[in-house]
C-alpha cells in the first residue's frame, strides 16, 4: 500500500510558474516509478511526466517538454513537477501516481493521490 499526497497547485497567470509536490508514504519499495497526470473537465486523464526512484529514467509528454521538469528527493520520498511558461491549456487537476514501471497510460499505475488544481489565466 502506497499513500500519495499532492500539493502546490493554485492560480497563476499565463507565463508564470508553479512547483507541485507529491509526498509518498507506505510500502514505497513496491513502486519504482512515479508519474504525473492531469485531467481537465470533460477530457480524459492525460500523461504529463514520469520518473523512476533510481536509475534516473524520466519521460515527458510532447505538450510539456521543455517547459516542465520532473525530479525526486529519495530521502524525503517526494516527487516534484516544476512547471514553467504555463499556458491556459495547462489548466487541470494534476494527479500523482505510483507504479512498477514507467507508463503513459493511467492503467499502468496502481496508486493515486487526491489531485491538486492548477488554473492558468490568460
Amino acid at each position: 500500500q502506497v499513500q500519495l499526497v499532492e500539493s502546490g497547485g493554485g492560480l497563476v497567470q499565463a507565463g508564470g510558474s508553479l512547483r507541485l509536490s507529491c509526498a509518498a508514504s507506505g510500502r514505497t519499495f513496491s513502486s519504482s516509478a512515479m508519474g504525473w497526470f492531469r485531467q481537465a473537465p470533460g477530457k480524459e486523464r492525460e500523461f504529463v511526466a514520469a520518473i523512476t526512484w533510481s536509475g534516473g529514467g524520466s519521460t515527458y509528454a510532447d505538450s510539456v517538454k521543455g517547459r516542465f521538469t520532473i525530479s525526486r528527493d529519495n530521502a524525503k520520498n517526494t516527487v516534484y513537477l516544476q512547471m514553467n511558461s504555463l499556458k491556459p491549456e495547462d489548466t487541470a487537476v494534476y494527479y500523482c501516481a505510483a507504479g512498477r514501471i514507467i507508463a503513459t497510460m493511467p492503467r499502468g499505475y496502481s496508486y493515486w493521490g487526491q489531485g491538486t488544481q492548477v488554473t492558468v489565466s490568460s
